[in-house]
This record gives structure tokens, C-alpha cells and sequence, in this order.
């Protein structure tokens, strides 16, 4: 086996491990006293949560309504699904989250409202509140985006633009009891992170949004109705989001079945297998791609052939350069860049979702050769990666990695086997 399909085959064991029907069965108990089970849902992976859930407790469930990204979509025989844009929400992802409002409004005490979200979920359910539109909050998500910003301080903005986020889902349901099985595609699984947190206490505020603003220097660049909402949030005149301590908590458990543990201990498990000594560089990877790219680069050459280095997490790109991309494939050509031609490696940068950036790739495999396959088509390395158009690189290089929707998303996967 050669180690491009050592990668590949690691990657592929990852992806096992996120399979979310044996995670949805293992910790999905219903009580035997609530009347009804209505199954609610957001995020890439949630049409495959929710068809989890029927197999496992389907003559419980008297209807629901989950949404997915364009793609993401399942047969399902109890629950409506709807298909919605992703990373900028539209029209599609406004009605989708009027919906789930409304049949959270309408359960009765004795129902259980079954909550299935993934990431994606905070795109996929925009509910802006009044008076901003769907376009200012989708021109707000594209400032973030291009500004770098990590997840946690984009939902802590969307959250403050919403009637759905931040515990809000909870307060519409207030009457049912509610259960949320959440896969977690954040650092740390914060509850009040994934999907921006729709039925978790939110521990930020009015002035956390302001100031992340402030940070990305967005504070002048936002529509003027997004900076007066939260300006008004911050002095007071607006209710905050449900907080920690909140009684309407009492009646919601919020349990997460999946993170980017499980995929990084499955690909050690594979590389083993495999032959190759396996070390696990973080769970928790951060910082700009192309930045953590020469570190994990520089790590694995100081490793002993035959190695394999593997790290979870996510990283962010800057967006500066006109091209297109993804946090994985510039991470990947920022690495295939590092290379020397001593180094025998081959690196591979995925997306748990199986989507990176505005793509149809996951990510990348790169290896010593990639530089000459892609000048060889025309096209240059450096000047791609400075204009943030790893993609059109990539392509050219033959090194895309293309996995179509997982329907999972715990997270991205990093792999560097050295031979």
C-alpha cells in the first residue's frame, strides 16, 4: 500500500467512526410517560440523525421537521426534512427556522420535543430578528467568514441577530420537555456553540457581540441595523438570550453523542493497523491554516519513519486573495509548499462533513509531488496560496479529496504519514 492510500484509508476509518446511527441508538431513551415524541432538527448531519432516531423508536414519533444543507438530504418516513443554504443562510433557511419555531411552540407538556443538531445547524436557521433582513445577516456571516473569525465569536454574533439561537428553541418549547443529541464540530463541545446552541443557557452577551465586532474590525462595516440591534442589546433596551441558571433549563438536557475524539482515535487505530507509529499532535487544532500547516510539517519530519502524525480540530483562513477555497485545501497547499524533496510524506486535510468551504471537496491529499503536477498544469503554487485559491490549485494538481456529503461532521482530520 502506498502511503497516499495509507491516507486514504486512515481518512476512511475516521469517517466510520462518526457513522451517527450507532450514536444516535446508543444514547437515545425515550420515557415511557411522554405522549408523543416530535423530532426537530439542524445541521449537515440531522437528516441522518433523525432517520436514526425512527429506525430505533419510530411508532413514538408523531411528525417534526429537520433541515439540512443542499445535498445532506435523507428518506425519511415520520419527519418532514427540508434542504437549506449553507455557509450563507437564504430564504430557505428563514422559513425552515419559522417552522421549527412553531412546532416547538406547539408542544404540550406531556410531548418530548427530540432536538437533533450538527454543525451547520446556525447557517441552516437564521431567524433574524426584526429589523433585520435575511440579506443584512447573511452580509454580516460573510464578514465573519472573510474576517477569520472562529466559531465561537461568529454564533456569539448570530446569536444576538436571532430569535432562534441561544436557548431560544428552549424558551419556544418551554412546555415540553426537551432532549438534544448534538454531534459536536467545535473545539471543547460547548453546548452553547454547536449550531450557536438553540436549547442551550447562552453564557454570552450583547457587549461579547459588540466587541467581537470590534476585534475582526467589522464595527463600521456591518449593516447599520445589525450595529443598532446590538447596541441596544448592550444598553439594555433589548431581552437578553436564556442564561446559565435559567428555570426554563430545568425541563432540557442537552447530551453530546459525538466529537472529534472519536475520529482521531479511529485514524491512530487505523495507521497502527497499518504499520505505522501513530502520534496524536492535538485534539484540539487551532490557528490560521496555513501557519499550522509549517508547524505540523516541521513536527512530523522530526518523527521516526515509519510515523504517522494526526490532529483534529479546525483552523481558520484569512481571506485576502480573490480565489477560492477551503480552511483544508490551503492547509494542504501550504504544506505540499513546506515540503522538501527529502521528506517522503504524503499529508491529508479533510472535512468531517466532506465539505470545505464553498467546494465540492473535502479537502486535500498532498505529497512531494504536487508542486510539479500543478505547475505542470499551469498553475502556481505561491501565487494560488496568496490569493487564497487553493482550490483551482489543487484541482490542476490532482490532489482534491472528494468524498461527496458524509452526513456527519465532528470536526476536520489532519494526516501526515512519513515513510
Amino acid at each position: 500500500m502506498t502511503a497516499r492510500e495509507a491516507a486514504g484509508a486512515i481518512w476512511q476509518s475516521a469517517l466510520a467512526a462518526g457513522d451517527v446511527v450507532p450514536l444516535v441508538r446508543r444514547h437515545l431513551r425515550i420515557d415511557p410517560r411522554h405522549a408523543r415524541v416530535l423530532v426537530l432538527g439542524c445541521g449537515k448531519a440531522s437528516g441522518a440523525m433523525a432517520a436514526a432516531a425512527e429506525k430505533s423508536i419510530g411508532d413514538r414519533i408523531a411528525g417534526g421537521f429537520v433541515v439540512v444543507k443542499d445535498g445532506y438530504g435523507v428518506r425519511l418516513q415520520r419527519t418532514a426534512i427540508a434542504e437549506a443554504g449553507h455557509p450563507v443562510p437564504d430564504e430557505r433557511g428563514l422559513d425552515a427556522s419559522a417552522r421549527l419555531l412553531e412546532l416547538a411552540r406547539r408542544a404540550r407538556e406531556d410531548d418530548l420535543a427530540l432536538f437533533l443538531v450538527s454543525g451547520g445547524g446556525s447557517a441552516l436557521t437564521p431567524a433574524p430578528a426584526s429589523p433585520i433582513t435575511l440579506a443584512e445577516k447573511q452580509e454580516v456571516t460573510r464578514l465573519l467568514l472573510a474576517s477569520g473569525a472562529t466559531i465561537g465569536e461568529l454564533n456569539a454574533v448570530r446569536k444576538h441577530l436571532s430569535l432562534f439561537k441561544g436557548g431560544q428553541l428552549a424558551r419556544a418549547a418551554a412546555r415540553a420537555t426537551v432532549l438534544t443529541l448534538a454531534l459536536s464540530d467545535v473545539i471543547g463541545d460547548p453546548l452553547d456553540v454547536i449550531a450557536s446552541g438553540p436549547t442551550a443557557p447562552d453564557p454570552t452577551t450583547f457587549a461579547d457581540a459588540c466587541e467581537v465586532l470590534v476585534r475582526r474590525g467589522l464595527a463600521d462595516r456591518v449593516p447599520p441595523s445589525v450595529a443598532c440591534r446590538l447596541g441596544a442589546g448592550r444598553a439594555g433596551q433589548i431581552e437578553e438570550t436564556p442564561k446559565p441558571g435559567d428555570p426554563l433549563f430545568g425541563r432540557v438536557t442537552n447530551v453530546v453523542i459525538g466529537n472529534n475524539g472519536l475520529i482521531t482515535s479511529a485514524a491512530v487505530e487505523a495507521a497502527e493497523r497499518l504499520g505505522y507509529r501513530a502520534q496524536v499532535a492535538t485534539r484540539e487544532l487551532q490557528g490560521e491554516a496555513r501557519d499550522v500547516a509549517r508547524e505540523l510539517v516541521g513536527r512530523a519530519r522530526r518523527l521516526e519513519p515509519p510515523a504517522c502524525l494526526i490532529a483534529g480540530g479546525e483552523t481558520t483562513v484569512t481571506v485576502k486573495g480573490p480565489g477560492k477555497g477551503g480552511r483544508c485545501q490551503e492547509f494542504a497547499l501550504a504544506a505540499a509548499l513546506e515540503l522538501r524533496p527529502t521528506d517522503r510524506m504524503t499529508i491529508l486535510a479533510g472535512g468531517t462533513d466532506g465539505t470545505d468551504g464553498p467546494t465540492d471537496a473535502a479537502g486535500a491529499i498532498v505529497d512531494g509531488g504536487s508542486l510539479e503536477r500543478g505547475a505542470a498544469a499551469g498553475v502556481d503554487a505561491r501565487r494560488a496560496l496568496a490569493d487564497n485559491d487553493s482550490h483551482r490549485f489543487l484541482r490542476a494538481s490532482g490532489d482534491l479529496l472528494v468524498s461527496g456529503p458524509t452526513r456527519t461532521n465532528l470536526l476536520d482530520l489532519y494526516v501526515i504519514v512519513r515513510t
